[in-house]
C-alpha cells in the first residue's frame, strides 16, 4: 500500500514537473509575449523543484522541513496547515542531489535572477539570458530521462523558436549592447561569474550557445537544414567575419585589472604591471564606451576579452619593455 502511494505521488510530481517545463518553453517561444525570460525562469524553477521532489520521494529521502524534539520530528507547516517542502536551492544543496555541479550552477544562477526580478521590474532581458535558459531546458530533459526513464522525455517538445526575418547588423549591435540590462541584473551576473573559470562559464550545461550559419546550397538536399553546427575553433569559424554574422552571448567573461596583469605575466611578460596596464588603457582611451572594451558594474570596471587580446598584442609588439 505504501509503495503504491509513493509511486502515485512520484508520478503526479513528474506530471506536474513536465507540464511546468513545457509551459515555460511554450511561453518563451510565443512571439506575442515580451515577459519571456521572467516567465520561463519562474516555471522552470517549479519544474526542477517537482522533479527533485519526485526523485527524493522515490529514494525515501524526507524533503520536508522539520525540527527534532526528543525522538519526534515536528514538521513546519504553512498558515493553512500544509507541509513546507524544500525549495529548489535546498534540493540542489542536499548531499543526495543527483545533478552534476555545472547543472547545479546553471540553476543557482537562474534562482539568483529570479530573486532579482521578483523585487524589481525588468525590461528586454531575454536575449541576454537565452544561453542559460537553453541549457536549463536541455539539462532538464537529460535528468528527467536519466532519473525516471525515456518514456517521460520532453525532448520532442523543446524545439528552437523561429523568427520571420534574418538578423541584421543593426540587430546584432543591439544584442551585444549590455546597456539595456537593468543595473541589478548586470551586477548579479558580474558578481556570480566573477569567481568562475573560463571552463565553467563556457560549459554547455551552464550556458548553451549555438552558432547560426546561412547555407548557400549547391546540390540537391543541401538546403534542407535550417542551421548548421560548427566548432568555434574550426577553420570555418575563423572566416565568419567576412561571410556571416556571428552573434556572441553578451554574458562575456569579465576581468579585473589585477587578473589582466596576472594573465599577461603568465604569458612571459613579468615586467608588465598594474601601472603598465593603467598607462595603456589611458593612452588608448579604452574606457570610452564606443570601444566596447569593458563595462562598469556599480563602482568597479571590468574588462572584456577584447581588451585582453589588445593587451597581449601590445606586449608582443613591445616585448623589450616587459620581458
Amino acid at each position: 500500500m505504501r509503495q503504491r502511494k509513493i509511486k502515485s505521488v512520484k508520478e503526479e510530481l513528474i506530471k506536474k514537473s513536465r507540464e511546468a517545463m513545457l509551459a515555460a518553453v511554450q511561453i518563451y517561444n510565443n512571439p506575442h509575449i515580451t515577459f519571456k525570460s521572467e516567465s520561463f525562469i519562474t516555471l522552470a524553477t517549479i519544474a526542477w523543484t517537482y522533479l527533485l521532489h519526485a526523485y527524493y520521494r522515490l529514494k525515501g529521502i524526507n524533503y520536508r522541513y522539520y525540527r527534532t524534539s526528543g525522538k519526534r520530528n515536528i514538521y513546519d507547516r504553512t498558515k493553512n496547515g500544509a507541509y513546507k517542502h524544500w525549495e529548489l536551492e535546498r534540493c540542489i544543496n542536499c548531499d543526495d542531489s543527483p545533478i552534476d555541479q555545472d547543472t547545479a550552477r546553471n540553476l543557482i544562477f537562474l534562482i539568483g535572477i529570479r530573486n532579482e526580478i521578483a523585487h524589481q521590474m525588468t525590461n528586454r532581458i531575454d536575449e541576454h539570458l537565452s544561453a542559460k535558459l537553453q541549457a536549463c531546458a536541455i539539462n532538464y530533459n537529460y535528468y528527467l530521462c536519466k532519473l525516471f526513464g525515456d518514456k517521460f522525455s520532453v525532448g520532442k517538445e523543446l524545439a528552437l523558436s523561429i523568427q520571420f526575418a534574418p538578423i541584421s547588423p543593426g540587430q546584432e549591435d543591439q544584442l551585444l549592447d549590455n546597456n539595456r540590462l537593468p543595473d541589478n541584473i548586470v551586477n548579479f551576473i558580474a558578481t556570480f561569474e566573477a569567481g568562475m573559470t573560463d571552463e565553467q562559464i563556457t560549459n554547455a550545461k551552464y550556458s548553451y550557445r549555438l552558432l547560426f550559419v546561412p547555407i548557400n546550397a549547391n546540390r540537391k538536399g543541401q538546403a534542407d537544414r535550417v542551421i548548421e553546427f560548427i566548432r568555434a575553433d574550426s577553420p570555418l569559424a575563423e572566416g565568419l567575419t567576412k561571410e556571416y554574422t556571428l552573434i556572441k552571448e553578451t554574458e562575456r567573461p569579465k576581468y579585473l585589472p589585477s587578473r589582466i596583469v596576472e594573465i599577461i605575466k603568465a604569458e612571459g611578460y613579468p615586467n608588465f604591471t598594474i601601472t603598465s596596464h593603467t598607462r595603456l588603457w589611458q593612452n588608448e582611451d579604452a574606457k570610452n564606451s564606443s570601444e566596447h572594451y569593458g563595462v562598469q558594474v556599480a563602482k568597479t570596471w571590468y574588462w572584456y576579452e577584447k581588451w585582453l587580446d589588445k593587451v597581449k598584442k601590445h606586449c608582443e609588439a613591445n616585448s623589450q619593455l616587459y620581458v
